[in-house]
């Protein structure tokens, strides 16, 4: 078993660190399965909607589902999202002394025999969240709750790619990921190493703002599911503090908890 130290230094050198066995409790997993299919029926049992969405119910099934704040929606998830032990294996790996969970997505991707169109196009986080300040530290745990082998189009990470910097060259909705790769000036004497993500449900990976991913299609006969769960360590504030967009909820507990302290 690695030492919090190891763990940490990993995370440090490559922009990730991969949990690819059960952090989570099967029970919390399981709970979490069934509010993820309500959602996506449009059913919230809190009486309060997700936040809107490029993904609603009653939308192609065989498309990607990416579900704004769903904790908002469903108490399950809520409890997946604000659960203890995910704090501290984020906190373990990234050193934070406060992790916030600030922002959440579910993401639902359905399988099948080709799903060219389901693809994942290589990018940073930081391209999106550019509404926190620079030098702010943040962080995405992404949560399986499904198997997630090769054949699911698991999420990939480039190893050591946030050593590049903020690049601004991607794009999470591109589809020719190789076009992508192509367009992404790679750091000198960097090498662009992919690594996969394989998790059972309830393992996390954790990666840095900065670190590019991406993910293929699912090829496995049963749907990917997960949550991305986007963390902000004491180290992170919004653009001349304002709470707008992405930031709107992190004065709101019940949707956007505290779930590690070291104080």
């Amino acid at each position: 078993m690695r030492s919090i130290e190891q763990k940490r230094r990993q995370y440090q050198d490559d922009g990730f660190y991969i949990y690819s066995e059960p952090i989570l409790p099967a029970d919390v997993v399981e709970r979490a399965v069934e509010g993820m299919d309500a959602v996506r029926a449009g059913e919230y049992d809190t009486g309060v909607p997700p936040q809107p969405s490029r993904w609603n119910p009653g939308d192609d099934p065989q498309a990607l589902c990416k579900i704004e704040m769903p904790q908002m929606a469903n108490k399950a998830i809520m409890d997946l999202v604000g659960h203890a032990a995910l704090g501290e294996a984020v906190a373990a790996v990234t050193g934070a002394s406060r992790v916030q969970v600030w922002w959440v997505q579910l993401l639902y991707k359905p399988f099948g025999k080709d799903q060219g169109g389901l693809n994942i196009g290589w990018h940073q986080d930081r391209q999106y969240w550019q509404i926190w300040e620079e030098g702010s530290e943040l962080f995405t745990a992404w949560v399986a709750l499904s198997e997630v082998g090769s054949d699911c189009g698991p999420m990939r990470f480039v190893r050591g790619s946030h050593r590049w910097g903020f690049l601004d060259q991607g794009d999470f909705s591109g589809q020719d990921l190789e076009a992508l790769r192509q367009r992404v000036h790679v750091a000198d004497e960097s090498e662009w190493e992919e690594v996969e993500t394989l998790l059972a449900p309830g393992g996390v990976s954790v990666h840095d703002c900065l670190t590019y991913h991406g993910s293929g299609p699912n090829l496995s006969g049963a749907p990917r599911r997960s949550f991305a769960v986007h963390m902000r360590s004491e180290k992170a504030e919004p653009v001349d503090k304002v709470r707008q967009g992405l930031t709107r909820f992190i004065d709101e507990p019940a949707y956007c908890p505290v779930i590690y302290s070291a104080a």
